[in-house]
C-alpha cells in the first residue's frame, strides 16, 4: 500500500499520537477507571458517524453489529468474560464478512458482496463501543486496552489462521490492509483486504497441486506495527512443522493500472500521515522479543519467483517487476533514486513499495523470514488503484459504489488469485 498517487513522500508532520490497537506491554499500571468514565474516541472511531460510513454498514446489513456488540457487553461481570465475549464477536464479525464475500450465507444488503468496507466500518463500530462503554465493574486503562486488541486480532483473521497439515497440500498465507486516505475520500475501498476475504479458506488449483490460502488484514496505522502486530501473526507459521507455510505474500494498493512484485524492502518511514492521522518517519522500529536479523538489515529482498508472476498472463492488468528503490549510498548524504535496486552499504528511503506501511509490512515479513531461516517464496504483491467509475469521482456528491468500481475490485481479486497459483507453481524455479 502506498499513498495513491502520491510519489516520493517526503511529509514532516509532527507526532500526534495515537492509541494502537496492542499496546499493553507499553502501557503503564493504570488505576481503575471509575465506573461511568470511558476514553476518548480515536480518529478512526469519530468518522464512523459520518453519511458514507453510516450508508455502508446500512446496505451491507453490518449495521446491526455494533449495538449488538455493546447490549452483549452490557451483560457481562468481569473483565475475564468481556474479554471472552470480545475475541468471539471479532471472530464472528470476521467470519462473517469472508462469507458474505465468498457468497455464503444471507446477502444482507445491496452493496456488492466482494466490499471489504464493512468489515472496516463495522468493526470501528465495535471498538467504539467498548470505548464508551461504562461497565459496572472496575476497568482500568490496561483491561480496557486488552479487550480492544482482542476485537482487532479477531476480527481481522489474526488469530484464526488455519494452515493444513500434510504434504498434498500447498499451504499459503496472504495479507491485506484496511482502508486508507479516508479523510479525502470515506468511500474509499482497499482491494487487498476484498482479496483477503475472498480467498480466505479456499482452495486454489495450482500447477503443484491443490493449495490452501489463508488470508489476515492488517490496520494502516504507524503504531500497531511497530508494537509487532505483523511479526506476531506471521510466526506461528513460519515457524517449523506440519502446518508450516509454503508461500506467503504480503498485499496492498499501489500504482494506476498495474501489478508489481517488490524486488526490495527498505528499513526506512517516509512519514505520510496512517488512519489515526499520525506521522513517523524513522528507521523501521524492530519489536522486542520477537527474533530479528541482527545488525538491523537497510534492505531485505523478495524471494517469490518474480520471472514466472511477470511472465504469465494472470489476468487484465501487467504485472512488473520493480526493482527500484531510493538511498542514501555509502558516504553520501542525498537521497539517490536507483531503478535497478540499492547499491552495497547504502541507507535506505524507499523501497520498491515506497516509504509508507505497504513497503513496512513487505519488510518486516520478509525480515522475519530472515530471522528464523524460512526457505520458501515470501515478498510483497502491489495491486492496481481502485478507482470509482467515470462521473463518480467527487466524494461529496458520489455514489458509495458503482458499476466501474465493484467490476475492477473483482477483476484484481480474480488477478490475484491467479498470481498465486502461478507463484506456487513457479516456487522452484530460479527467478
Amino acid at each position: 500500500m502506498r499513498p495513491t498517487e502520491i510519489t516520493r513522500r517526503r511529509v514532516r508532520t509532527a507526532p500526534l499520537g495515537a492509541l494502537g490497537a496492542v499496546l499493553l506491554a507499553c502501557l503503564p499500571l493504570a488505576l481503575p477507571t471509575p465506573a461511568g468514565a470511558a476514553p476518548a474516541l480515536t480518529v478512526e472511531e469519530q468518522r464512523l458517524t459520518g453519511a458514507v460510513p453510516q450508508e455502508i454498514l446500512r446496505r451491507s446489513g453490518f449495521d446491526d453489529v455494533a449495538p449488538g456488540f455493546a447490549r452483549a457487553l452490557a451483560g457481562t461481570s468481569g473483565l475475564a468474560q468481556a474479554e471472552r465475549l470480545a475475541t468471539a464477536e471479532g471472530r464472528r464479525l470476521w467470519r462473517r464478512a469472508v462469507d458474505r464475500a465468498q457468497g455464503r450465507g444471507p446477502d444482507g444488503g445491496d452493496l456488492s458482496r466482494d466490499d471489504d468496507r464493512p468489515l472496516y466500518w463495522a468493526r470501528l463500530g465495535m471498538t467504539r463501543a467498548l470505548r464508551e462503554w461504562r461497565p459496572a465493574f472496575a476497568l482500568d486503562e490496561r483491561g480496557r486496552a486488552a479487550l480492544l486488541a482482542a476485537v482487532e486480532r479477531s476480527s481481522r483473521g489474526q488469530d484464526s489462521i488455519d494452515l493444513p497439515a500434510g504434504t498434498k497440500v500447498k499451504r499459503v498465507l496472504i495479507t491485506g490492509f484496511d482502508p486508507f486516505q479516508l479523510d479525502s475520500d470515506a468511500r474509499r475501498s482497499n482491494p487487498s483486504g476484498a482479496a483477503a476475504l475472498a480467498l480466505d479458506g479456499t482452495v486454489v488449483d495450482t500447477p503443484a497441486g491443490p493449495t490452501r490460502v489463508e488470508a489476515a488484514v492488517f490496520p494502516v496505522r504507524w503504531a500497531d506495527f511497530a508494537d509487532g502486530t505483523v511479526e506476531r501473526t506471521l510466526l506461528p507459521h513460519f515457524r517449523p512443522g506440519p502446518r508450516r507455510v509454503d508461500l506467503f505474500t504480503t498485499i496492498s494498493q499501489g500504482r494506476p493500472g498495474r501489478f508489481d512484485v517488490e524486488r526490495t524492502n527498505g528499513a526506512w518511514r517516509g512519514g505520510y500521515p496512517d488512519n489515526a492521522n499520525v506521522s513517523r518517519t524513522e528507521t523501521v522500529p524492530v519489536p522486542p522479543g520477537l527474533p530479528t536479523v541482527t545488525p538491523q538489515p537497510q534492505w531485505t529482498t523478495t524471494s517469490l519467483p518474480y520471472a514466472a508472476i511477470t511472465a504469465a498472463h494472470t489476468g487484465p492488468y501487467p504485472v512488473h517487476d520493480n526493482t527500484a528503490v531510493t538511498e542514501i549510498p555509502a558516504g553520501g548524504t542525498e537521497e539517490v533514486d536507483r531503478a535497478d535496486g540499492p547499491t552495497p552499504g547504502s541507507t535506505a528511503r524507499a523501497g520498491g513499495g515506497g516509504d509508507y506501511l505497504s513497503n513496512e509490512i513487505a519488510y518486516r515479513a520478509t525480515l522475519l523470514r530472515d530471522a528464523v531461516r524460512l526457505r520458501v517464496p515470501g515478498g510483497h504483491l502491489h495491486t492496481p488503484v481502485l478507482n470509482f467509475g467515470a462521473g463518480n469521482t467527487d466524494p461529496a456528491t458520489g455514489q458509495v459504489t458503482d458499476p466501474a468500481f465493484v467490476r475492477d475490485r473483482l477483476a484484481i481479486t480474480a488477478q490475484i488469485r491467479s498470481v498465486l497459483a502461478v507463484a506456487v507453481g513457479g516456487a522452484d524455479r530460479p527467478s
